[in-house]
């Protein structure tokens, strides 16, 4: 009996099964037209966005206390629904409050900045270190252009008062100029997966965000024919032709309704609202293994028959010509799996799907960067919110202070009615009293009384001692205490002990630094990869130079990243200066070497220049010029500024030894 020879992917994957294990395929399917399947993608990011409502409410809250607005929650008084501010102004006091809140948002940005950190890469392979420096400087190039020192500062802020700061990654055109950018996305118009409980994010598998921009914006980014402008200006018509909405500068940026803003509807009538959506759908491909070069990498059903039964023939093909064993030929491998991968939406309100396709990164994930802090049970409780029973109740504390105090009794004066004379009014009697040098003739009553003035020390209540407990409470609950805040100590305390003291405060946020770093970390991932795809060759020598043997290369390595100590600081720059030129006192490096890696000396480009002209004029055979006097005297004005004697001195012997080295 002959045996038929069937194809693997007709035996293994009938056609009716792959098309069923297609998510977009099953989509399409159950929804007759687009609009539709769009509207069932609304509905599930409209769930997911309902279910943030307390966080967006939290946030506010907590938002509300970090910038003064301490008496804003909402009571019940005889059935009646007012703010705490306006209850204790219809009880005639003053809602007085003093905001440390602020105070202790401001610290723990202070202590956080005073690190001074920033990512940098580490290749994974030995052998790509110069890569590895390369990429470091493409993405320090990246983040001064992003202005990231001042993005991480808003988002420690974020983090500290909301407990979730959002970065969106992307390449496109900004400001005449295509490059790799660095949004901040307002949290409150941020979806992410309600069903994720992994304090690292691993299981999200929904993100999204809300647009409200311009008719001309959207046109912008979305439109490339005629045909796209028509389907675009007919789907936002209103928006493209309603008449510009003109607010109070009151209401800039003040508006405290968006813990209930529509999902669907802007509140400005005249912006045209995009809701991005980012989902992970689901479609059979091929996981190979090629044993050839120890690839791994996925494949397309499509392509099963092209890049892995062909390449498998041809190497088998191969392997008999070159007379090799059929058990030692390095077969690419493949598996059928089911891969989960990230697809992109834009939706109209209405459902129209604008734009979807696969994710277009080579991370192939969503751009967005995200942390939350703790993140328990997927619930979020921001570092304000521990501390905003303490300050309610100190509010509470001053405000009954200054109601004792203008209830007590301050110079009252009692006066018995047979005491004023006839011919004066209590008025008069009273102004008289007041009076400096002021003389009150009266005829003594029968009974002896006189008038007597009262002065009564009433606020001594404790409210002082309960002031100082709470002071205490806000120090031991948030962990920033005088130490960390640089508040003097006692008197005679050494510097030695102050320090350490700092140091024990700042150990208190040690898992607030670390969690925040990972978000600087994911984000640096994600830049790296952008470079990586969309950094040309010709982009990164004008950045970076030529500081490695293959640029080429540079797209295809992996690097890891660790938050590290900058670089850019002052002290560091000095201590590595120092280092340098110590090995160039120890003649363990050259001049020239010392001057190409020296921190920020104004005048190591053009010695270093100087220093390359002689060398080609002696390799020329003409005879060099000395180093121009102009140039050492600039060496030597700026080794003077910076107080460092040792530094002049062995600059001047590096020169002199350069001078008679040329000579």
């Amino acid at each position: 009996m002959e045996i038929v020879l069937h194809r693997l992917s007709n035996v293994v994957l009938p056609s009716k099964k792959v098309k069923d294990a297609d998510s977009l395929y099953r989509s399409r399917l159950k929804n007759k037209d687009d609009r539709a399947r769009g509207q069932a993608i609304l509905a599930e990011a409209q769930a997911h966005y309902n279910a943030m409502y307390s966080f967006r409410k939290d946030r506010d809250r907590n938002k509300r206390y970090n910038y003064g607005d301490q008496w804003g929650d909402v009571i019940c008084v005889d059935g009646k629904k007012m703010t705490e501010e306006e209850y204790i102004r219809s009880q005639g006091n003053v809602p007085l409050k003093t905001n440390l809140i602020r105070r202790l948002v401001k610290n723990v940005m202070g202590a956080y900045n005073s690190e001074s950190l920033e990512p940098t890469c580490i290749a994974r392979d030995r052998d790509e270190q110069s890569l590895a420096k390369t990429m470091n400087d493409l993405l320090h190039y990246n983040m001064e252009l992003n202005r990231m020192t001042k993005m991480y500062g808003a988002a420690m802020e974020e983090f500290l008062i909301g407990g979730m700061p959002v970065h969106r990654k992307w390449h496109g055109w900004r400001n005449n100029r295509e490059d790799c950018w660095t949004d901040a996305v307002q949290p409150n118009n941020f979806i992410i997966d309600s069903n994720m409980r992994d304090v690292r994010m691993w299981d999200c598998s929904f993100v999204g965000e809300i647009h409200d921009i311009s008719y001309e914006e959207l046109t912008e980014k979305l439109v490339k024919t005629p045909e796209d402008y028509e389907r675009i200006s007919e789907i936002y018509k209103y928006a493209r032709d309603a008449a510009p909405v003109y607010t109070t500068w009151e209401e800039f940026g003040y508006n405290r309704d968006f813990v209930n803003t529509d999902f669907l509807i802007p509140k400005d009538e005249t912006r045209c609202r995009v809701i991005e959506v980012w989902r992970k759908e689901s479609k059979p491909r091929y996981r190979c293994h090629d044993w050839n070069t120890g690839d791994f990498y996925k494949i397309e059903i499509e392509d099963y028959e092209t890049m892995v039964v062909a390449q498998n023939a041809m190497r088998m093909e191969m392997a008999h010509r070159n007379g090799i064993p059929m058990e030692e030929v390095p077969f690419i491998e493949a598996e059928w799996f089911v891969d989960a991968y990230w697809y992109k939406y834009l939706l109209s309100p209405l459902g129209d799907i604008l734009y979807e396709g696969e994710t277009e990164f080579e991370h192939k994930s969503h751009p967005y960067v995200f942390i939350a802090y703790p993140f328990i049970d997927g619930e979020i409780h921001s570092f304000v919110s521990d501390v905003i029973d303490q300050q309610r109740y100190t509010n509470r504390l001053i405000t009954l202070n200054d109601w004792v105090i203008r209830a007590s009794a301050k110079g009252l004066l009692l006066i018995p009615d047979d005491c004023i004379p006839k011919d004066m009014s209590p008025e008069e009697f009273a102004d008289t009293w007041a009076k400096f040098n002021g003389v009150v003739v009266y005829t003594p009553s029968k009974t002896g009384a006189v008038p007597q003035q009262v002065a009564s020390n009433s606020t001594n209540v404790g409210i002082h001692e309960m002031l100082s407990l709470q002071l205490k409470f806000f120090e031991d609950i948030s962990g920033v205490n005088a130490a960390l805040q640089g508040r003097a100590g006692f008197a005679g305390e050494s510097g030695q002990h102050a320090q350490i003291m700092a140091q024990n405060a700042a150990t208190s946020l040690v898992s607030l630094f670390n969690r925040f770093n990972e978000f600087v970390r994911e984000g640096a991932y994600k830049d790296v990869k952008n470079i990586q795809q969309f950094y040309d060759e010709k982009t990164i020598y004008n950045i970076a130079g030529n500081k490695s043997e293959d640029i080429s290369k540079l797209s295809d390595a992996e690097f890891d990243f660790s938050i590290v100590q900058s670089q850019n600081t002052e002290i560091a720059k000095a201590n590595a200066n120092q280092f340098i030129l110590g090995l160039l006192q120890q003649q363990a490096i050259s001049l020239e070497q010392a001057l190409e890696v020296a921190k920020d000396l104004p005048y190591a480009d053009a010695l270093l220049q100087s220093i390359r002209t002689q060398t080609q004029q002696m390799q020329d055979g003409q005879v060099p010029e000395g180093v121009s006097p102009e140039l050492m005297q600039r060496a030597q004005n700026e080794a003077q500024l910076r107080a460092n004697p040792q530094a002049m001195a062995m600059l001047n012997k590096a020169v002199s030894t350069q001078e008679e080295k040329v000579a």
